[in-house]
């Protein structure tokens, strides 16, 4: 299979289970405490990637590979609690847009410096793709002045250094270093739990949107590993990043949410990028 089109397949792939997993996700967090269910999500990541390494039978990795995975989770984990934070401060119209951009364009800036430029049809792709990515994830009208502008480049930061650091593991790793970065991204939000002296265990009612949601989020990280080994760290990215289109499009589809004429035209703009990158 051509490198490019694995590296694609791979990215989508990422995209429509990472969007799946924050769509079970965000329905379990209007049911019960949203960082209990992150939590609870991570955990079961956690278990799912080791089950496996084992039955794939990965070889452990090596210390380096582990390093990278743990940074990465680090990095992860304060992107996360940076959003939610910007969320609890901000408006979404702000927030989501402004940290979707930098979790996108960081790791397409470190693709250039280390791999070379893409094409121009591609570079054209990526334009139309972060505009995508900023339309789809602004459902709402910015009124006021912005708030929470900080918080949401820290948490674009923190996106964005994951899918960097996590792209650092040998091409012959890929559940492991994953799983150290979920074990460290569990132990970080326990501790943010703690502090904030929140319930760690949600209720019953929603184990299953937790179990689907722990579970997508897992994949979408190994379909994203596997899609950076593959080819371009750029075209990984790009396309992994276009999640919030997935959210969107089954958030329409099951709870029949209206779109926006903003994610309509958002969600066009992706489907026009996604053949001009594979190019």
């Amino acid at each position: 299979m051509n490198r490019t089109l694995a590296t694609v397949i791979f990215g989508l792939a990422a995209s429509l289970c990472w969007g799946s997993g924050d769509f079970n996700g965000g329905l379990a967090s209007r049911r019960a405490n949203a960082s209990s269910v992150v939590v609870a999500a991570y955990v079961v990541g956690f278990v799912l990637l080791a089950v496996l390494a084992l039955i794939w039978r990965e070889p452990f990795p090596s210390s380096v590979d582990l390093f990278w995975g743990s940074v990465a989770g680090l990095a992860g984990v304060i992107g996360l609690v940076s959003f939610y934070s910007a969320l609890a401060v901000g408006q979404m119209g702000i927030v989501a847009p402004v940290s979707a951009v930098l979790t996108a364009g960081l790791p397409v800036l470190f693709s250039v410096f280390t791999e070379g430029q893409p094409s121009w049809l591609q570079f054209v792709g990526f334009l139309l793709a972060l505009l995508a990515i900023t339309l789809v994830s602004r459902p709402q009208r910015v009124k006021g002045r912005p708030k929470g502008l900080g918080l949401a480049l820290l948490a674009g930061c923190g996106f964005g250094c994951f899918f960097i650091l996590i792209s650092r593991v040998s091409p012959g790793a890929t559940f492991w270093p994953l799983a150290a970065a979920r074990f460290v991204s569990v132990l970080c939000m326990l501790v943010v739990v703690w502090i904030r002296r929140q319930p760690v265990l949600p209720t019953r009612n929603v184990a299953p949107l937790i179990m689907l949601a722990g579970i997508l989020d897992a994949m979408g990280n190994a379909f994203f590993v596997l899609a950076a080994h593959s080819g371009r760290l750029d075209i990984a990215t790009i396309l992994s990043s276009l999640y919030p289109a997935a959210t969107v499009l089954l958030a329409s589809i099951v709870l029949r949410e209206r779109m926006t004429r903003i994610q309509t035209a958002g969600v066009l703009l992706a489907l026009i990028a996604v053949p001009l990158i594979s190019a």
